[in-house]
């Protein structure tokens, strides 16, 4: 048995300037961002006797003189925080009142029976070395006094601090740990509220001591709010609110958008800010131009802060974009051949001359090139992809791997029943049938087997976007600038488990008094067909891509995490274990979602502007949710079988039989998914040692009705949803959890400068119908004169290319403080032996993770890893350097 560990700390928390230092004359380019601290997510929890720890107490024959050690960082705001309160505050280090700390006793008070009086101390600076602050406070404590449970912390100075932990030193049992990580406000802003922080050991609700079921309750309560009025800065409150604020009605009506949640539009909940309502659309949140408020402690750290979010986004959306379209001059001219392709990664594009020189490359160093004293450049750096192949997105095989291998593993499904059928209504969306025939894909297949046998031998796989978009097709095509089919891709799985792309299936409803149309496309070996089929993928990929960004990355991670975070918070007490076991996976996602809202999703946003459904974007997301989500899939097993991608089989690895062998993301994203469970079972086995104890713990069944009833309230209803009666629900439903955080997001997040970042591989967008679609005299004759041009003009324009390419590029990047799964263990658990050593179980199978990574990408049997210029799939190996390395898996959704 392991003895009990000191502190270790995983990396630092999030740590934000108060102000904007822009605002305050700082060279650094930020944009205004909301008043910052706002909420601080108490990250460490209160503790008494948990198993297999003992009892830290103060219980002497004489008083115990105990030196209370805070660490506190230094962050940007604080290097050049000036004026009159600066100096009241330097007044007060120098008085040696910059904390007061209460020490507040686990026992109650035997004789009054109430809370024992706390015992107070100023802390007083003691040293600075680096980034860290200490500040020292001595006490006595008398013998009675009885073990620590918490400390109260009150700040003295006018500005906020950012305390890292406080240590308790000069206990007989040894020292007494407290994990802060978070922003306390000042006294001036909440002089009611004083901040608290429980020790590091970790209680269920009814092994709470007496002492600290009070501060326990009311901590939820604060963290809780009322549910009124907007949120102030220094608040620390979380609640529910719909998707109001997307649209910006105030300013342009033309970005009117609808509620997303609620029966029309179900969607999950975000975080409420409580900002007022627009005045043309009294539903509608108002937009400003700072960020919406998170909670304090969820917004990034400087590092993060100085390497993505708002710098970047801002630059991007308010420098390098108006800068672009000075240089291109008409936003809707496309790209007339690779060569013009090419120039993006080559000689790049001359930005106009800036007033602030040098303040986009500052930023965006990876994109902006000095050329000259007086000219930048826009330069993409070639992804991987081109290096190894430059011509890899021509090819129909590269095509279907990437189903299997590319940045949207979570498209593919197998075809389990002929023919292909339709299930919207047929007198509103012509015949049901689909127009690729059994004849068809026997001659494709060559004779190889008959539909029937394929289907029984799982040969027969589809990307099926038809009933998805079909309802959509009329109004985005109201809109300029783009189009839409409802679309069918049919693959067959070769011997050597490689996917040949079949048939293309592109749909059009009825509309505008014009019947159904349909058009079924193949490879072939004459050129027209050829070039058809070309520009038929092109209509398929810019589907996938909108389901990969949307659906796979947007909604099934970001934005149905969100109202975990929200209840965790609200429900779980900062010193319940499972609390403390998710905190780590909620890491960031908040502000992230928050800059989402702000940048991409928004009315006339990125996506919008970018993608094919244009303003119906997040419309389509809302159907998606309300179609296809379902709590009891999002888990690596349960989502492969539901697309028929695996059966369950015990006596295969992992439980499950894979469909399709060589399928890479499945391969290891089972190992991780394996990894992730062991830990969990492991952790949750030593706090419900009794099945009962679930059904009695009152906080996890509040947080997890909570999750069902209020954060997902529009499918509260509807199936899906386990029970959570016995801790085998426990860990099944957290285990989904920690891998839509990590895994999940991982293998849809860091891939997409890789695959996307040469767009003709995967365009966001296809502008023009098909040339075979009841063409114009003119149509189908300019297609057979010049088919290059046609494609071309189909693709992103220059200024949607560069745009899109430009946040793949930042979404694809670690920040230096990247903090990945298993990395690096929580205080909490450092102190805890049991825990500790299921950890290091934890930490030893990621290892092995990437070593069999490695060893896969370099078996020539894989043939969709391994092969002639093929990308090694490594986006679920753990660990990765800074930057954009295409692999890596974070703890949490953290960009």
């Amino acid at each position: 048995m392991l003895k009990p560990q000191a502190c270790q700390f995983s990396s630092t928390k999030t740590i934000l300037p108060l102000k904007n230092p822009f605002i305050h004359g700082s060279a650094l380019p930020f944009i205004p961002r909301r008043p910052s601290f706002n909420k601080a997510t108490n990250n460490s929890k209160l503790v008494f006797f948990t198993r297999n720890i003992k009892a830290v107490t103060t219980r002497t024959k004489k008083a115990a003189g105990v030196k209370a050690t805070v660490t506190v960082k230094q962050t940007l705001s604080s290097r050049i925080y000036l004026g009159v309160n600066r100096g009241l505050d330097d007044i007060q280090d120098l008085l040696g009142r910059t904390l007061l700390l209460e020490l507040v006793s686990a026992e109650l008070d035997p004789r009054a029976g109430g809370e024992k009086k706390t015992i107070k101390g100023y802390a007083r600076q003691a040293s600075k070395e680096k980034a860290d602050v200490k500040y020292e406070a001595k006490f006595e404590v008398p013998a009675d006094f009885g073990e620590v449970g918490a400390v109260l912390v009150e700040n003295e100075h006018h500005r906020e601090m950012y305390l890292q932990e406080i240590v308790l030193d000069g206990f007989h049992n040894g020292p007494v740990n407290v994990k802060c990580a978070s922003w306390v406000h000042s006294k001036f802003d909440n002089p009611d509220h004083k901040r608290v922080f429980f020790t590091n050991k970790s209680y269920l609700p009814w092994e709470t001591p007496n002492g600290l079921k009070k501060l326990r309750e009311e901590e939820l309560k604060v963290l809780r709010g009322d549910g009124q009025g907007e949120r102030k800065l220094f608040d620390r409150v979380y609640d529910y609110d719909v998707y109001n604020d997307l649209g910006d009605p105030d300013n342009d009506l033309n970005k009117k958008r609808p509620i997303l949640g609620g029966k029309q539009f179900p969607y999950p909940r975000r975080c409420r800010t409580g900002r007022p309502m627009c005045e043309t659309d009294p539903v509608s949140e108002k937009r400003t131009s700072v960020l919406p408020y998170v909670p304090r402690d969820e917004v990034f750290s400087d590092v993060k802060l100085l390497t993505f979010s708002t710098n970047y986004l801002y630059c991007l959306l308010h420098g390098m974009i108006p800068s672009l379209e000075g240089a291109i001059g008409d936003a809707n001219r496309g790209f007339s051949s690779l060569t013009d392709i090419d120039q993006l990664f080559n000689e790049g594009i001359n930005l106009p001359l800036q007033e602030n020189k040098g303040f986009l490359k500052s930023v965006m160093p990876r994109l902006i090139k000095t050329i000259t004293d007086t000219d930048d450049v826009l330069r993409f750096e070639p992804p991987p992809t081109v290096h190894k192949d430059k011509l890899f997105w021509y090819r129909d095989e590269e095509f279907a791997r990437q189903t299997l291998a590319g940045c949207n593993p979570f498209g593919i499904r197998l075809v389990t029943e002929w023919p292909l059928k339709s299930k919207l209504d047929p007198q509103i969306y012509g015949p049901s049938e689909s127009a690729i025939s059994k004849e068809l894909i026997e001659k494709q297949i060559k004779g190889y087997m008959t539909v029937d046998e394929a289907i029984k031998q799982k040969k027969l796989f589809i990307l099926d976007y038809h009933d998805w978009f079909l309802p959509y097709v009329k109004k985005v095509r109201d809109v300029e600038g783009t189009t839409l089919y409802g679309s069918r891709t049919v693959f067959f799985l070769n011997p050597d488990d490689t996917l040949r792309p079949l048939a293309i299936e592109l749909t059009r409803p009825p509309m505008d008094r014009k019947p159904v149309w349909k058009s079924v496309y193949t490879p072939s070996w004459n050129s027209t067909d050829v070039w058809l089929w070309r520009l038929a993928k092109a209509h398929v990929l810019a589907h996938d891509s909108y389901h990969h960004q949307l659906v796979s990355h947007w909604l099934r991670t970001h934005c149905c995490t969100e109202p975990y975070i929200l209840a965790a918070n609200r429900q779980l007490s900062e010193m319940h274990p499972v609390y403390r076991l998710l905190h780590p996976h909620f890491r960031y996602t908040m502000e992230t979602n928050a800059l989402g809202r702000q940048f991409l999703i928004n009315g006339g946003g990125i996506i919008e502007s970018s993608f094919t459904p244009s303003k119906y974007s997040m419309e389509l997301n809302s159907l998606a949710y309300g179609q296809q989500w379902r709590f009891d899939h999002q888990g690596l097993p349960a989502d492969l079988i539901s697309r028929g991608m695996a059966v369950e089989d015990p006596a295969a690895p992992h439980g499950l039989r894979l469909s399709i062998k060589d399928y890479p993301f499945a391969n290891d994203g089972l190992i991780l998914w394996d990894a992730i469970k062991q830990w969990i079972s492991e952790y949750i086995s030593h706090y419900y040692s009794k099945a009962s104890f679930i059904e009695s713990d009152e906080e996890l069944q509040a947080w997890w009705n909570e999750i069902r009833t209020v954060g997902h309230f529009d499918k509260k209803d509807e199936p899906g949803w386990p029970d959570l009666r016995t801790p085998q629900d426990l860990i099944e439903i957290l285990t989904t959890m920690v891998w839509v955080c990590s895994g999940h997001h991982a293998s849809v997040n860091f891939g997409q400068y890789a695959y996307a970042g040469y767009f003709p591989n995967r365009p966001t967008i296809a502008r023009t119908k098909m040339p075979n679609e009841e063409p114009s005299v003119e149509e189908f004759p300019f297609f057979l004169e010049n088919p290059e041009a046609v494609l071309f003009e189909c693709f992103p324009s220059q200024m949607q290319a560069a745009r899109v390419m430009a946040v793949w590029d930042v979404l694809s990047s670690h920040s230096p403080d990247e903090e990945y799964i298993g990395a690096t263990i929580e205080p909490s658990w450092a102190e805890n032996p049991d825990i500790k050593a299921a950890f290091d179980r934890f930490h030893g199978r990621l290892m092995e993770l990437e070593r069999v990574v490695d060893q896969r990408n370099g078996d020539r049997n894989l043939k969709n890893r391994f092969g002639a210029g093929i990308l090694p799939y490594e986006f679920l190996k753990p660990f990765s350097e800074p930057g954009v390395t295409g692999k890596g898996v974070p703890t949490s959704i953290s960009i």
